[in-house]
């Protein structure tokens, strides 16, 4: 009974506990709370559709007003384009080019289009007179005056009145203009002026324009540089804008409800104001809360759009959420008021169920507000699964307890996910999927055992067996009410490959570089394949000198019995698993065994031994393609190789392929070297080995510090060129060159040796042009110069400078080879004198002094204003001196005359014996009449003096003299020498002790001096 009592109890109504009033209120303010999250929502969402519809709305009205700039533009390269198809363009072809476009219908906005020529000032009356006659009689370019350029606007389309205000004005005139059509002559593109009142314009001070302005090159000069562009550039195309007219219907409809304000460049000030769509007090009620400020780029220049929404603009969605609100609040009401009718008239049972009736109709309709709901859900959801799916990393979301929520399609394609696997409902089994495919599982489940916690993450790489490598991130997250992971899987074989590359082949390029055996370059390479591939044992076959044998290369990890019976046998001989290697230096192509037990069971021993059941072969080629071994990978399991094998293979051939190529060449240098060393040490030739860097790097100082010439500055100070000597650091120097200069080994371990062993003092500009010749990119030079021995002594030797291959920049490496030519020198001297000078006497012998008239004769042929005279000499009764008192007397008086000639000589003058008593003097530089006088007192000197011989007789001696003049119209120097010797036996003749001269008249004879 009291079970009844109970049910009773609770089965009675709310209206029987809670009075009408109340429960109305009760109702009323429960849905006044849904009715105010609901208008709060609606607000929100309004809000953000509001500013989103400002966004887009100001995106267009950018976007357009770009556009119709962008394809104004088109339109002035247009008309450039007619400007570059054709050398000149007539004022009637650019009417008609023009008419055919429309541009004031087509284009609105734009004012007309025009053309600018370029003139200097000085064709500024030349212009006028031009246009002038093609019918425009009151042309002139104004603003009137003289400038250095001018820029008057020649062409017009259309020519309206309006446009007929700006016909001859000259943009050059007006700086901001004047800067637009610089920086289009600059750059060679399309360049906008600032803020500008346009001439057509005039009357209206409010009505802001700008301009577009176009370069015109002349077609036949190249404009790829800025001074290629201002030295090819004849004019320029123009279009004038009106703000006004470009800005109109540019927005459309939705334009209206936007004030949009233009400014030029990015200050916001009313000097920069451009274009207010609302101007004066209208834009005063634009909204301060939807603004946005744009900047855009327009042939070069920034404009800055701000925009403000009208009133009215976001009406029809702010009603939405007083829509909701309204409605919320009626019903409400009308909620409250059904409560309260139902709890005060229970009695009302028709009415009451009539208001049931209309609840449920509400019912259904909020049914379907829910089933709408889940349609988004579903749109929603569909739209985050393609997300997932167009993603680059592979994903999967699990729980703690390994149960699958979802995954994108990148991790099924990443881990190769058959489609007949239920991974959803068994968890486990794509776990043993993905475990299958790893090389070691062990960091992937690690990281499903131990799971990062908070907002801490978890990074593993896992290394696949099909060489994949996949680095793992793994993260906790809040999934609704239960604690969820969150795995990121993404590929990074490539890099992974690209950073193993570059690690190995900068670990062999070092070991190179130190010089480390070849064998342990190769384990090296050995090694970094294994360890990206733990499952794979590598190693590498080299061919002998006769290319018929392997030798082992490296083999780390594999038996020692396996390597043993590889090496050193013939290619031939080889069989079973070491076949396939000579196999693949036989052919020379990739060998690839995936299961060495289906091969014929008695050829594998050995890989059954070693426990191999794969093996693939990859030959090693040098640079040049030469083969030189084979690279062996084994496997302990029956595998074929995926791409990144083989591009790993390939890559660490590369590398074993330069390595012992490397090696190759370091061995034959290290020949090459030693059979160096033994020819320098003894060579018979004196070599030294110096290094000129401190002097170059002085070189360079000097040049810095603004020295041009060099040769000059060091005449003009011989100490810098000593400083710079004492640069230069003797390295070594063979056996040869310490015996020249007298130094043993000590004397070159202590520093003795310096560059004095190859140029003394004396001898520094040598060194001098060595260096600038060094210096400017000679790989040799050589000269002849001094030196001073250690012993003091100074000695003369020929010098060859070698800049060794290399080292041209830094001068660090110089060979110089030097040749004692003291000796040679002075025996060269002795022969030259015996050669050229007479033995008796010590003048020029006839040779020498025919090869100085030859000279002389040349010089004539090249200056022929300039003069020169030969005087022949002939001692008067030189038999009679013999006779009388012998040869010796005779010799005697031949040296006597010889020094009276020397004496009386100027340093350009040449004298010569000739013959038995004659003589010759070759006066260059002087006519007939000083000749006459020098020879004139050369007869008094000899005239005068005497010469005492053994036993106290003193002899007097005379002579008779001819003369000719020299020019450069002679055949040959023996014409003037027949002259002189005619006049020489003319003064013979005459009475000896005379002069005469021979100008190749008719009778030859110009004046005489007779002996006083």
């Amino acid at each position: 009974m009291s079970t009844r009592a109970s049910s009773s109890w609770f089965a009675k109504p709310v209206s029987h506990w809670v009075g009408p009033r109340a429960l109305a209120a009760l109702v009323l303010a429960l849905c006044l709370g849904l009715t105010y999250g609901a208008w709060r929502n609606a607000h929100d969402a309004s809000e953000q559709q509001v500013q989103a519809d400002f966004d887009f709305r100001v995106r267009e009205l950018v976007g357009n007003i770009a556009g119709r700039m962008q394809t104004y533009i088109q339109v002035l390269h247009g008309v450039q384009g007619l400007y570059a198809s054709s050398q000149e363009v007539t004022r009637r072809e650019f009417h008609a080019y023009l008419s055919v476009q429309q541009v004031d219908r087509h284009f609105p906005g734009i004012h007309g289009i025009g053309y600018l020529p370029l003139l200097p000032g000085a064709a500024l009356a030349r212009h006028e007179a031009s246009v002038r006659a093609e019918g425009y009689p009151g042309y002139a370019v104004r603003p009137h005056g003289q400038r250095a350029w001018h820029a008057p606007i020649t062409y017009l389309e259309p020519l309206s009145d309006s446009n007929l205000l700006a016909f001859g004005y000259d943009l050059w005139s007006e700086p901001v203009r004047r800067a637009a059509l610089e920086q289009a002559r600059d750059t060679g593109r399309a360049a906008m002026t600032g803020k500008i009142h346009l001439v057509q314009d005039s009357g209206s001070a409010q009505a802001h324009g700008f301009l577009v302005v176009l370069p015109v090159y002349d077609n036949g000069m190249l404009h790829a540089s800025v001074e290629q562009r201002r030295a090819a550039l004849r004019a320029w195309v123009f279009a004038p804008f009106r703000m006004g007219d470009l800005m109109a219907g540019v927005g459309g409809e939705a334009a209206r409800q936007l004030d949009l304000e233009i400014y030029d460049g990015a200050q916001l000030a009313e000097a920069t104001l451009m274009y207010d769509s609302l101007p004066g007090g209208f834009s005063s009620a634009a909204s301060d809360s939807l603004v946005s400020r744009q900047v855009i780029t327009i042939a070069g220049r920034p404009w800055t759009l701000r925009v403000r929404a009208m009133p009215g603009f976001d009406g029809e969605l702010l009603a939405r959420p007083r829509l909701v609100a309204w409605t919320g609040l009626l019903a409400s009401i009308v909620l409250a008021l059904a409560a309260w009718l139902l709890a005060a008239g229970r009695a009302r049972a028709q009415a009451a169920l009539a208001r049931s009736s209309e609840l449920t109709g509400q019912l259904e309709q909020g049914q379907a507000s829910v089933l709408a709901m889940a349609e988004a859900a579903q749109r929603s959801q569909a739209m985050l699964r393609s997300i997932l799916d167009s993603t680059i990393d592979g994903i999967l979301v699990d729980n703690i307890n390994g149960r699958i929520f979802t995954s994108n399609r990148r991790f099924r394609d990443l881990w190769q996910v058959p489609d007949a696997l239920d991974w959803q409902a068994d968890g486990t089994a794509l776990v043993r999927h993905v475990e299958s495919q790893l090389e070691q599982a062990a960091p992937f489940l690690g990281a499903r055992a131990h799971a990062p916690h908070g907002h801490r993450e978890r990074r593993d790489v896992l290394h696949l067996r099909d060489g994949r490598v996949v680095e793992q991130y793994v993260r906790s997250m809040q999934l609704g009410n239960e604690q969820a992971r969150l795995w990121t899987f993404r590929d990074i074989s490539e890099r992974s490959q690209m950073e193993r590359r570059e690690h190995t082949r900068r670990q062999v390029l070092e070991m190179l570089a130190t010089g480390a055996p070849l064998e342990r370059v190769l384990e090296s390479v050995v090694l970094s394949v294994q360890a990206d591939h733990p499952a794979m044992l590598c190693s590498i076959l080299l061919l002998d000198e006769s290319r018929h044998r392997l030798v082992l290369g490296a083999a780390p990890s594999l038996p020692a019995f396996f390597n043993l019976s590889s090496h050193g046998h013939d290619l031939d001989t080889l069989q079973g698993v070491h076949g396939i290697a000579a196999q693949a230096v036989r052919d020379g192509q990739r060998v690839i065994v995936g299961d060495l037990h289906a091969v014929a069971q008695e050829t594998m021993e050995l890989a059954c031994r070693a426990q191999l059941q794969s093996c693939w072969a990859e030959p090693v080629r040098g640079g040049s393609g030469k083969l030189l071994g084979v690279l062996m990978a084994y496997h302990r399991q029956p595998t074929l190789p995926g791409a990144a094998h083989l591009a790993r293979l390939s890559e660490a051939a590369h590398l074993a392929g330069m390595a012992i190529e490397q090696a190759q060449v370091a061995l034959a240098l290290r020949a090459g070297e030693a059979r160096f060393r033994s020819l320098y040490d003894h060579a018979p030739v004196a070599l030294w080995e110096q290094d000129w860097s401190a002097v170059r790097a002085a070189l360079d100082a000097i040049e810095q510090a603004g020295v041009r010439d060099l040769g000059a500055h060091f005449q003009a100070n011989p100490d810098v060129l000593r400083r710079l000597a004492g640069l230069v650091r003797i390295i070594d120097a063979n056996g040869a060159a310490l015996a020249q200069v007298r130094a043993n080994e000590e004397d070159q371990r202590r520093g003795a040796l310096g560059l004095a062993q190859n140029f003394d003092d004396s001898a520094l500009p040598r060194f001098g042009d060595a260096l600038l010749a060094l210096a400017g990119g000679a790989h040799l030079y050589e000269c002849e110069s001094s030196f001073v021995r250690l012993d003091g002594a100074a000695r003369q030797n020929e010098l060859s400078l070698l800049v060794m291959p290399g080292h041209a920049d830094s001068l660090d490496f110089v060979m110089v080879s030097s040749l004692d030519i003291t000796e040679r020198k002075r025996m060269n001297a002795e022969l030259l004198q015996l050669a050229t000078t007479d033995f008796l006497t010590g003048l020029p012998n006839r040779r020498h002094f025919m090869a100085s008239l030859e000279n002389e004769h040349a010089r004539l042929q090249r200056e022929l204003a300039s003069c020169a005279s030969v005087l022949m000499l002939d001692i008067d009764h030189f038999k009679r001196v013999n006779d009388e008192y012998g040869h010796a007397v005779g010799d005697a008086v031949l040296r006597h005359l010889g020094a009276l000639m020397c004496q009386a000589l100027r340093k350009v003058d040449v004298p010569g014996r000739v013959g038995g008593e004659e003589f010759a003097i070759l006066l260059p530089g002087t006519d007939l009449s000083a000749a006459a006088v020098f020879a004139e007192r050369l007869r008094r000197r000899v005239a005068e003096s005497s010469l005492t011989i053994d036993g106290g007789t003193v002899i007097t001696i005379t002579v008779s003299i001819g003369m000719a003049a020299m020019a450069g119209t002679d055949a040959d120097c023996d014409a003037v020498l027949a002259r002189a010797d005619e006049a020489l036996y003319r003064a013979k003749r005459g009475g000896r002790n005379r002069i005469e001269q021979n100008d190749g008249g008719g009778d030859g004879v110009l004046s005489k001096f007779m002996a006083q």
